[in-house]
C-alpha cells in the first residue's frame, strides 16, 4: 500500500514537497508516477520516473516547476513542487507502475495511494 504525505495549503508562488512511502519501491523493477485530480475533473498524470530513477517525464503544465525523485533505500518517492498556482489545486496520488518504464497512462499503474490534498489559493 502506498501512503502519500506533505499536502497542504499554500499561496500562489509557494512550494510544497510531497512524499510517498511504499515497500515496492525497494525494488528496482517498478516505475512510479504522480497524478492529480482537481474537483470536477478527471485524474491526470503529473510526472513519472522509471525504475532506475532516471529519465523523468513531466506534463507540460508542471515542467520546470516540479521535480520527481525516488530513494529506494528509504522506500520513498518525492514530488517537489514550486511556483505553485491555483491550477495546481487537487488531490495528488502516487502510484506504482506495472512496468519498469515511465508512463503517463493511468491504466499502467496498479497500486495507488489514498491521495493528499494540495490547495493553492490567495
Amino acid at each position: 500500500q502506498l501512503v502519500e504525505s506533505g499536502g497542504g495549503s499554500v499561496q500562489p508562488g509557494g512550494s510544497l514537497a510531497l512524499s510517498c512511502a511504499h515497500s515496492a519501491f525497494t525494488s528496482d523493477t517498478y516505475s512510479i508516477g504522480w497524478f492529480r485530480q482537481a474537483p470536477g475533473k478527471r485524474r491526470e498524470a503529473v510526472s513519472c520516473l522509471d525504475s532506475s530513477g532516471h529519465r523523468p517525464i513531466y506534463v507540460e503544465s508542471v515542467e520546470g516547476r516540479f521535480t520527481i525523485s525516488r530513494d529506494n533505500a528509504k522506500n520513498l518517492v518525492y514530488l517537489a513542487m514550486s511556483t505553485l498556482n491555483p491550477e495546481d489545486t487537487g488531490i495528488y496520488y502516487c502510484a506504482a507502475g506495472v512496468y519498469n518504464y515511465c508512463s503517463v497512462h493511468i491504466s499502467e499503474y496498479d497500486d495507488w495511494g489514498q491521495g493528499t490534498q494540495v490547495t493553492v489559493s490567495a
